[in-house]
């Protein structure tokens, strides 16, 4: 029997049996026998009764193969009839018997002949009278008399259930959970366990461990003279294990309660999980009707994986199987508590994971001003610039209008670990009035708290209940076993310090792209950085970068003391002057006075600097060019810092890339000047070092040509964010409008700058990787973009054989179980590799 077949209730079941468990007798039935049940085509239903002996009482629950896809509830007391119902008095009791006739009635009533519920509800009545109203009531609505004959009521629930299934309710909800829209149902005919009548008798619900943590602990509910799902309504239900708040099943049936234990302990080292049990007592007898995997938090799900592992029932290459990459990712973060109540306002797109809390700010300044007051804030702007970053350090998360998954906001809010929707296209913002307005007319005022959940994309109302970020033991046990296992390179993209230690704390291999251009918006660099762009001479332009030097060597210096020993690859100067500068006539006139100039000298140089596309124009290895100073400012300062660090007794491992490249002469340019400083603060520093120099490759014609550029660099990174947008010619900050719709009608399967696009991208990529090889063997090959820490991509470089992926610090986690999970597909066809 599969579950590929039969469904995982059957499945189980089956092993359950094989196990000698106190299971009732069942009898199962196959994805494609319900398939012609649903089309009129029924089984032998004698045969089927055969084993269950001549009057039985029976129920039949759905086996999905998946139990979160749902299906049809189950129908118990099958074979209830005016001449079965003495015998069963006698039996259990006759409240009790009238009691179980009732119920079927009922449940046959609303869920196979599809009447009105309302006509079979009589509260004031009792059994007896109830259920002589409910018969006569079912013979007025369905024009017949109930059936009494076990067969024809046996046909009708399966017949029922099978068509309950293939209902278009029922498949769309299939569909919203995941499940392939051929996704079967098997049905399980299983013998009815009475769990109520004379002696010790009910139903219950028992598993040993915490769903939230994942800690060993017995949970779980009994109820006394109960049947079905009775058990899990809290009022009258009794403890499992010995409790002061009332009486406890391990009190009144001690020997059930430790054969309970003692058969979660078969089912946990026999089926190598964790698993739940639903159980009947029937007159101090138990009987095992199922038992499911233990529904379980992100928490738990690895707790209970590296458990299993460090008590050798799984192998730990299982382990780091079973456990996919979004749950490490959501132990990063605060989420929104599952069961608290979600107001939601908008919608977007979900740009960094995680959940925060704040009163609504419309600017940068705002934020800066909430922060020091200490008070939580959320900064909503239409899109944020890298004047922003200020107010994004600030805030506790980041929503915006515009954007997509590799916008400007999206980037730096991975990078910060801050909570991040982008996007929400359907919000209206009035900076000046001081609102946003959300789908619907609601309004929402500068101060209103609102919840941005980066995780789902959503924006709520006020302030829901949160659940931790969860860091234990356990995840860091899971992640060295993936490490032990993985056969590509993971760093971090790291602008700052700060961000350097987050990637160093998640075992980070080194930096694999720090953006410099964001450490001159931190304190008064901006200041600074905007004299320069008013200096009239080369000469004028390195005094003012004098002053930013030492602030950059710091910078530089404290990314090698925190990397220590590994590899931080510096991005030179890579912006258009002009985001630097004010946009609003007031900043422009602050500016003015700062600088001692004329407002229109000012005003003249913002509408000098500005570009119809600034993406494409002057910036990365074009502004090294044209106006060197900035990167001889920069090298000096790395080499500087790796010279310092170096007398300090640090390994030092700098590494220079030069961005937007895409001719071999813009390397050669550049190259001849880096190498000129280096020897300079050789030879004033007294200490010898090594780098590394490379390039970022982020355009078409750099990949194309990958093989001139090589035999002038160490090392080839691939820019897949900046690379997939000038290979589709779209804006990354604005393709998110029509994104959904274009992936909706199949233009594109997926957002490509969301999934790494191999055929396009990825062949370029390739191109890329081959030809730079071809020239220079030894060249270092990986990619630096947003990318990078998905799983898609990280599958792809192995393929092609890079060396390395450099993600956000916070994707860091997920990258390196991604990598080990991808090695362990590929050796699944060889001998299993044990891990120590």
């Amino acid at each position: 029997m599969s579950a590929d077949v039969h469904g995982g209730r059957a499945k189980c079941l089956q092993r359950l049996i094989r196990l000698d468990m106190p299971v009732p007798t069942t009898v199962a039935l196959s994805f494609d026998a319900v398939l012609r049940v649903a089309k009129g085509q029924l089984p032998d239903i004698g045969a089927m009764l055969a084993p269950f002996g001549d009057t039985p009482l029976l129920s039949v629950r759905p086996s999905s193969q998946d139990p979160d896809w749902g299906g049809p509830g189950a129908i118990l007391n099958i074979g209830m009839n005016d001449a079965c119902l003495p015998g069963l008095a006698d039996r259990i009791g006759e409240a009790e018997a009238n009691h179980l006739y009732l119920r079927f009635v009922q449940s046959y009533a609303v869920h196979v002949a599809r009447l009105d519920p309302e006509a079979f509800d009589f509260p004031h009545l009792n059994n007896a009278d109830a259920l002589r109203a409910a018969l006569d009531s079912y013979e007025v609505e369905a024009d017949e008399p109930f059936p009494q004959d076990v067969r024809t009521q046996l046909k009708e629930v399966l017949r029922s259930m099978a068509r309950a299934w293939d209902g278009t309710t029922a498949r769309l909800l299939r569909e919203a959970k995941g499940a392939p829209i051929d996704a079967g149902l098997g049905l399980v005919v299983q013998e009815l366990a009475l769990s109520v009548g004379k002696g010790e008798s009910g139903t219950g619900l028992i598993h040993f461990v915490d769903e939230d943590t994942g800690l060993p602990l017995v949970r779980g509910r009994y109820r006394s003279q109960s049947q079905g799902r009775d058990a899990l309504r809290h009022d009258g239900a009794l403890y499992l294990t010995t409790d002061p708040r009332g009486p406890a099943l391990q009190d009144i049936a001690p020997d059930i309660f430790a054969q309970l234990v003692a058969l979660g302990d078969i089912a946990r080292h026999r089926l190598r999980e964790e698993m739940q049990i639903e159980f009947t007592i029937e007159n101090n007898e138990l009987h095992i009707l199922d038992a499911v995997r233990v529904p379980r938090s992100s928490r738990a799900l690895v707790r209970i994986a590296v458990a299993l592992a460090s008590d050798g029932i799984i192998p730990r290459e299982e382990a780091i199987m079973r456990v996919p990459p979004s749950a490490l990712s959501e132990l990063l973060h605060r989420q929104v508590d599952p069961t608290a109540v979600r107001d939601v306002i908008a919608r977007g797109i979900a740009a960094s994971p995680g959940a925060a809390s704040g009163r609504i700010v419309l600017s940068a300044n705002e934020a800066q001003a909430s922060a020091a007051r200490g008070e939580a804030c959320v900064l909503v702007r239409r899109e944020t610039t890298p004047e922003d970053i200020r107010g994004m350090h600030a805030a506790q998360a980041v929503l915006t209008m515009r954007g997509g998954v590799t916008s400007h906001a999206a980037v730096i809010g991975r990078g910060l670990g801050v909570p991040c929707v982008v996007g929400a296209s359907d919000l209206l913002i009035d900076r000046k009035a001081g609102w946003v307005q959300a789908p619907g007319g609601r309004r929402f005022n500068v101060g209103d708290i609102i919840t941005v959940d980066g995780t789902t994309g959503t924006v709520l109302a006020g302030a829901p209940d949160m659940l931790e970020a969860a860091l234990d033991d356990t995840f860091q046990t899971l992640l060295s076993w993936a490490d032990a296992v993985r056969d590509i390179g993971v760093r971090a993209n790291a602008d700052t310090p700060k961000d350097a230690q987050t990637a160093r704390n998640f075992a980070a291999e080194g930096i694999g792209l720090c953006r410099t251009e964001h450490m001159f918006f931190e304190g008064d660099r901006i200041g600074v950085m905007r004299e320069m762009i008013f200096a009239e001479t080369p000469d004028d332009r390195r005094a003012v970068l004098d002053r930013l030097l030492p602030m950059q060597r710091d910078d530089f210096e404290a990314l090698f003391g925190i990397m220590e020993g590994r590899p931080v690859c510096i991005r030179l100067f890579d912006m258009p002057l002009h985001e630097f500068l004010p946009y609003d006539k007031s900043g422009q006139r602050d500016l003015a006075e700062q600088l001692a100039l004329p407002l229109s000298v000012v005003v003249e140089r913002v509408q000098a600097l500005s570009e119809y596309n600034p993406m494409l124009g002057m910036r990365g290895v074009r502004q090294g060019i044209v106006v060197p100073e900035i990167y001889e400012m920069q090298a000096r300062a790395i080499f500087e810092a790796t010279a310092r660090a170096s007398q300090r007794g640090l390994t030092v491992q700098p590494e220079i890339m030069i961005p937007l490249i895409s001719a071999k002469r813009e390397v050669e340019l550049i190259k001849s000047r880096i190498d000129l400083i280096a020897a300079e603060v050789r030879g004033e520093s007294g200490v010898d070092f090594d780098f590394k120099l490379g390039v970022m490759v982020e355009t078409p014609r750099a990949a194309l040509r990958a093989g001139d550029i090589a035999q002038f660099t160490d090392f080839l990174s691939f820019g897949t964010n900046d690379l997939t947008q000038m290979t589709y010619g779209l804006s990354r900050d604005d393709a998110g409008r029509f994104m959904s719709a274009y992936v909706q009608q199949g233009v594109y399967p997926e957002d490509p700058f969301h999934t790494l696009d191999l055929d396009g991208v990825g062949e370029l990529l390739s191109i890329g990787a081959t030809r730079g090889r071809a020239a220079k063997p030894d060249v270092v090959v990986s990619i630096c973009g947003e990318h990078g820490g998905t799983r898609a991509a990280i599958g792809f470089c192995r393929a092609q054989g890079f060396d390395y992926v450099s993600c956000s610090p916070f994707r860091v986690p997920a990258a390196r179980l991604s990598a080990a999970q991808l090695t362990l597909e590929d050796t699944v066809t060889r001998p299993t590799l044990h891990l120590d």
